[in-house]
């Protein structure tokens, strides 16, 4: 008996035979994938971590991140303690504080939540680096970094990265002499008070050699991600001002 394969009823079975079999495809597809993106993810945060705090392999002017083969490694050696903080300042340690999700931290924030803050503290040649990740809005997509400071939350580095900037432009916060203007930037006033750093078109130090006056140079053609950097740095960095004033104290 042949069937009908010009009939309504016939075309909505097999479309949804094939929906059916597509959609266990990708499903299956995804769960045997999800390991390896996991570990990319975790591979990616950790080289950005250890940029942020000038462990890399970098020439005279190109990026080179730790290579996958050491970042474990090298990571475990460089990063001493990961801390999650509270509103007030509060540190607990919680060795995959990396994996917290700021994005959705960012979220239950403005939601009425209470958001968690991973911060990492590093060492390397007898200095100490704290280093935090942060997450903004560009131009056309997320942004996002990791700026390492001191105890006095001076910069020592920073690494930026993003979704979707113009190439050319805005994604030029990834290249490394935007990156490295930060280094030396204070974003502490004389009195203790937060001030931050902004992204200036109109700045007059355009070699960023004025390391007090919370502005480094702005990128050409890239206003609307330039104040997207500086929103996050002041909105996010600002947050663990607590634990600054705490770490301070204990020091003094």
């Amino acid at each position: 008996m042949s069937r009908n394969t010009d009939s309504n009823q016939y075309t909505i079975l097999f479309a949804i035979g094939m929906v059916v079999i597509v959609g266990s495809l990708l499903a299956f597809t995804a769960s045997s994938l999800k390991p390896n993106i996991v570990e990319n993810e975790r591979m990616e945060k950790q080289q950005n971590i250890l940029y942020a705090m000038g462990v890399n392999e970098n020439g005279d002017n190109d990026i080179v991140f730790v290579s996958t083969d050491k970042v474990a490694s090298e990571f475990s050696k460089y990063v001493t303690t990961q801390l999650v903080l509270d509103a007030q300042g509060n540190a607990l340690e919680d060795n995959e504080a990396y994996l917290i999700d700021v994005k959705k931290e960012q979220a239950k924030a403005k939601n009425g939540g209470t958001r968690a803050l991973p911060l990492f503290v590093g060492k390397k040649e007898g200095q100490s680096y704290y280093i935090i990740p942060i997450r903004g809005k560009g131009l056309w997509d997320a942004i996002w970094g990791y700026v390492a400071l001191d105890e006095d939350m001076v910069v020592q580095g920073a690494f930026f990265d993003h979704a979707a900037e113009t190439p050319g432009l805005g994604a030029n916060i990834k290249q490394r002499y935007f990156m490295d203007d930060f280094i030396g930037e204070k974003l502490l006033s004389s009195t203790g008070d937060f001030k931050g750093i902004t992204v200036a078109k109109g700045n007059n130090d355009p070699k960023n050699l004025i390391k007090d006056d919370y502005e480094v140079d702005a990128l050409a053609g890239a206003t609307i991600t330039g104040d997207g950097v500086s929103a996050m740095i002041k909105s996010d960095l600002k947050l663990y001002l607590p634990y600054f004033k705490n770490l301070k104290n204990q020091l003094n």
